[in-house]
């Protein structure tokens, strides 16, 4: 049977479990982290050009109600969420989720900051709201990938607006009703084009959805409503939007009983590069390390992936350091030059370096089909080195650091998040942050902690 030939109304379900269900400990325990680390990585995000180029914009519709991280503006909910959610996703140094294939918490966290500080909420409920919308998010992404995400959406900005209107609506105490009606604009707002990766629209992407999500709470709040059936109604979202399944009542039929964020978890990035990397770059420098070979030595790389990838990694020579993020010549050659990668790899510098352009010209990447086809996509790679002595090295990997199965410490994700942090807050001020978020839950009035997130930048 086609999508959308069965009249299934699943949406009061969905509201229902958004408004009434308690999420587990350790639910909320991985969401905390995810919430630190995503306030990182917006901080760190918030001077780049697409982020500048948001607030630019937004500073002239004018309002105060919310905070525009790592800046002393603010600007209406709305905008605020639309400039933080920029900022979270403008280095792709946030975290993404294998089950959606999205990077769930830029949006997730810059709506609900923006809301929490409107109904000055406590951490304990923007804890939960976030569980909430993560979970909305990531069975939509269960039901309707790998097909609509190789059609072309992105789904950080199409299920992305879907979770943050859940969460927002569970934060600001939506009654199921409106919660479902929230959920149906949600559904006509949501959009977003891979083919925009690589450009600054991509990071944009997180912000639309952390806008769009924000503002379906809030209409529906004000009484707007919308359809039952914009989910999976004939012409609902599934449908216009080439889900893989139709089956949204049984995907959704143990929703509150099984927790994907328990199940399936988060993935922490440690290189502020695309996911597609991420295993391939744990696997040049595990080779790197435990063979000591420098770039030198190498004569070519070979890297097998899955068949998802290269419809994300889509540069062989790039231009620009956004380009350069989604390269897997570029990021293969950064790491065997550098050994290492992280924020400041993507500058000019590294881009023109010439001993990293002499060897990316030397990288290839295949898709292999004898790879582990049952895992998830992007968490399979094998690198093979060849050396210019004759010998052949070769790493495979499943998964990268960071990833559920080798999830990043406590001590790691402090590191990141004031290494983030200090590129904008003072050091005192990304310190309290820190503390602050460490302990969110006990956090009585989230505008307790988005005051130490609005300071000027260093150096304004």
């Amino acid at each position: 049977m086609s999508i959308g030939a069965k009249r299934l109304s699943t949406i009061p379900a969905v509201a229902a479990f958004t408004t009434d269900s308690a999420p587990p400990p350790e639910g909320r325990r991985r969401a905390a982290a995810a919430i630190l680390d995503t306030v990182g990585v917006a901080l760190a995000g918030a001077s780049e050009p697409a982020s500048r180029a948001v607030q630019h914009v937004i500073a002239a519709d004018g309002g105060n109600a919310c905070t525009v991280l790592g800046t002393g503006s603010r600007a209406s909910a709305s905008n605020a969420a639309l400039a933080n959610g920029t900022a979270a996703h403008a280095l792709d140094y946030d975290d993404m989720c294998f089950v959606s294939l999205a990077h769930p918490s830029a949006p997730l966290v810059s709506a609900l900051l923006a809301a929490g500080e409107l109904a000055g909420a406590p951490g304990l409920r923007l804890v939960e709201a976030y569980v909430i919308g993560f979970e909305v998010e990531a069975r939509l992404g269960r039901l309707m990938n790998p097909r609509h995400y190789q059609r072309g959406w992105h789904c950080t900005s199409t299920l992305g607006a879907i979770g943050a209107a859940a969460a927002c609506s569970r934060l600001l105490g939506l009654d199921a009703r409106a919660a479902g009606h929230a959920i149906a604009i949600a559904a006509s707002e949501a959009s977003g084009l891979k083919e925009n990766f690589g450009t600054m629209i991509k990071p944009l992407h997180a912000g639309l959805a952390a806008r769009d999500g924000i503002m379906a709470a809030l209409l529906a709040r004000s009484g707007l409503t919308g359809s039952d059936l914009a989910l999976d109604g004939p012409q609902g979202f599934l449908r216009a939007m080439d889900s893989e399944r139709d089956d949204l009542g049984r995907e959704i039929a143990d929703l509150g009983v099984r927790w994907e964020i328990v199940d399936t978890g988060i993935t922490v990035k440690l290189y502020p590069s695309c996911a597609g990397t991420h295993p391939s770059l744990d696997a040049i420098l595990a080779l790197r390390q435990h063979e000591a070979i420098t770039a030198d030595e190498v004569e070519r790389v070979e890297i097998d992936v899955d068949r998802i990838v290269p419809t994300i990694l889509i540069y062989d020579r790039p231009a620009t350091g956004l380009e350069g993020k989604f390269s897997m010549p570029f990021c293969a050659a950064a790491a065997m030059v550098y050994g290492r990668v992280g924020i400041d790899t993507f500058e000019p510098d590294a881009l023109a370096d010439p001993d990293v352009t002499a060897l990316q010209s030397r990288v290839t990447m295949r898709v292999d089909k004898t790879l582990d086809g049952t895992a998830p996509a992007l968490t399979q790679a094998r690198v093979t080195v060849r050396l210019r002595d004759g010998r052949t090295i070769t790493h495979s990997a499943n998964g990268a650091r960071g990833y559920p199965a080798q999830p990043a410490s406590d001590d790691e994700l402090a590191t990141k998040f004031l290494a983030c942090a200090r590129r904008t807050l003072a050091e005192p001020a990304s310190d309290r942050a820190l503390a602050l978020l460490r302990g969110i839950e006990g956090v009585r009035d989230m505008r307790d902690v988005t005051k130490q997130l609005a300071v000027e930048r260093v150096g304004a």
